[in-house]
């Protein structure tokens, strides 16, 4: 018997609905299970709980343990994601906000250590990425105010206010630790926002807590983008792949141990004003959604490098996600452009299985990365 406890009091109709997207797609991982056709003495317990975090419904699915082990690990995992939650986000008053009103006065800042990794790995990651990546545009994502995209009267911001901060060019490099290990900020226009990595990274933190309680099969999957160690029994864990323009699963992939996949799509938080549509993934160059990417698919071993690769890629768009990725270190990559053309390298072929794919769209092949 599987016994599965859900923490979902207090969520709104809106994160319901998040929750039952989730819930479908954890159906498909698991579908494939055949545990209830073994002999009862040979039947391995699975147990899931789910946090609603970071703007999305996080699933924890833990096989081959026992109750006792399970409850441990949800404890335990519940408080880190709710520390992440708090101070992580640039709209809690945690220390993310603290450290950013300080950063927006030139101050220089005492860093708490949780946040450091965080800021360090980003300043490597934005360079990689050519700056497709970049967290210092909080002020500029703030302006599209795409936390209220489920709202009436929201509305895009003018030319001149996104130009304004375009403008200023706000970028990791203007940020640097000084001999006293306080970080210093030369760009009033930097507000820190790790919307892009964060979540990735509190999964690998919490996979690598779930190891060292003795955990070895198990998924994270926050709203979709998950990482794994070990398998599902016998098998090895089998995800789904949304298609961009329904609510169809487009592909399959098998994912190995110490795997993750993430998804970045501009179906996520969108809106429409005066019958234009505009989603929240925005270019740093032009301060505007980009407009050449439906999603992006990247498979990595570090969950926080899949977070924010996926990001950089999907900005990077068609025609320069390749020496991005390239940069990155990342080798499986699967774009779907505006026009519904699918881009993938070699590597990321051998892996995908489609089920449901446009009979328009084209497959495009990039050299091996």
């Amino acid at each position: 018997m599987h016994r599965i406890t859900y923490k979902l009091s207090g969520l709104s109709k809106a994160a319901r609905a998040i929750w039952l997207g989730v819930f479908c797609a954890l159906a498909f991982l698991t579908a494939c299970d055949r545990s209830a056709d073994k002999p009862a003495g040979l039947q391995q317990e699975q147990y899931e709980y789910s946090i609603f975090t970071f703007g999305t419904l996080v699933n924890i699915s833990l096989y081959g343990v026992s109750r006792e082990q399970a409850d441990e690990a949800f404890e335990l995992l519940q408080k880190d994601f709710d520390h992440f939650h708090q101070h992580w986000s640039p709209w809690t008053d945690g220390d993310l906000v603290r450290l950013n009103r300080q950063l927006e006065n030139l101050t220089p800042a005492i860093v708490p250590e949780h946040l450091k990794p965080l800021i360090e790995t980003s300043m490597t990651l934005s360079q990689q990425s050519e700056h497709y990546y970049n967290p210092t545009i909080g002020k500029l994502i703030n302006l599209w105010q795409f936390h209220r995209y489920q709202e009436d009267d929201i509305q895009p911001p003018s030319t001149q206010e996104i130009q304004a901060l375009v403008d200023q060019q706000p970028r990791m490099s203007d940020l640097r630790f000084d001999e006293e290990g306080r970080l210093v900020n030369k760009n009033p226009a930097v507000l820190l926002n790790f919307g892009a990595y964060a979540k990735g990274y509190a999964i690998a933190l919490e996979i690598e807590k779930l190891r060292r309680m003795g955990i070895n099969n198990a998924v994270i999957n926050a709203g979709g983008d998950l990482s794994v160690i070990g398998q599902h029994g016998e098998r090895a864990w089998n995800i789904g792949i949304r298609h961009p323009r329904n609510d169809s699963v487009l592909a399959s992939v098998e994912v190995k141990d110490n795997e993750s996949v993430f998804t970045s799509g501009d179906y996520e938080r969108s809106y429409y004003y005066q019958e234009k549509r505009y989603h929240h993934i925005l270019d740093p160059n032009t301060g505007y959604p980009t407009t050449d990417t439906q999603s992006i698919t990247v498979i990595h071993q570090d969950a926080g490098l899949a977070d924010a690769a996926a990001t950089a890629l999907f900005v990077a768009g068609s025609t320069a996600w390749k020496q991005v990725a390239s940069n990155m270190g990342i080798r499986y990559v699967m774009l779907i452009d505006a026009s519904g053309n699918i881009h993938m390298t070699p590597a990321m072929q051998k892996r995908i299985k489609f089920l449901n794919k446009s009979p328009t769209s084209s497959i495009i092949l990039s050299e091996e990365l």
